[in-house]
């Protein structure tokens, strides 16, 4: 139903059902992730009315889960682009994820989707740093952590 997208990584397609509405990824060396991709794999549509709230984990120095939402996907919104660099020390926020006990190791970061109504999704409110990311700035990131040179593409402005 669901894949993920690191750059430089093989995609991920198989996440971990923890629950009948919740899917998890695990993330390795998430310190050296700055955007993850989140998106629907077209094989499996939401049901009417539901849509999926997209929550970025990782272990904080004490080794305990803190989860963060990143913004969500729908039928009509099957794919976001995420920026996690900046939130691996920020707070936590409300998240369904709590009465779970996934396993945390102190290198590997997890994105959690939860099935949720839609009306639910609209109350929520995203990390505000962790803005999903325009056309533009994906193909910033997509030069920028390919490492082509800008010069050769001229009506790009980047400061990578």
């Amino acid at each position: 139903m669901f894949g993920c997208l690191v750059a430089g990584r093989l995609v991920q397609a198989a996440p971990q059902q923890v629950a009948e509405d919740k899917f998890v990824f695990d993330l390795p060396d998430y310190e050296n992730i700055n955007h993850v991709v989140v998106f629907m794999l077209g094989t499996i549509p939401f049901p009417e009315g539901m849509g999926g709230s997209v929550y970025f984990c990782y272990p904080d120095q004490s080794g305990m889960a803190v989860w963060q939402l990143l913004g969500f996907v729908t039928n009509e919104k099957p794919s976001a682009i995420f920026k996690i660099s900046g939130l691996k020390s920020g707070k936590g926020s409300q998240h369904p994820f709590g009465a779970m006990n996934l396993p945390q190791t102190p290198t590997v970061a997890q994105i959690g989707i939860s099935v949720e109504l839609l009306e639910n999704l609209a109350q929520q409110t995203p990390v505000a740093s962790a803005a999903v990311s325009s056309v533009d700035s994906f193909t910033e990131f997509f030069l920028c952590g390919s490492g082509l040179a800008l010069q050769h593409v001229p009506f790009f402005y980047s400061a990578c």
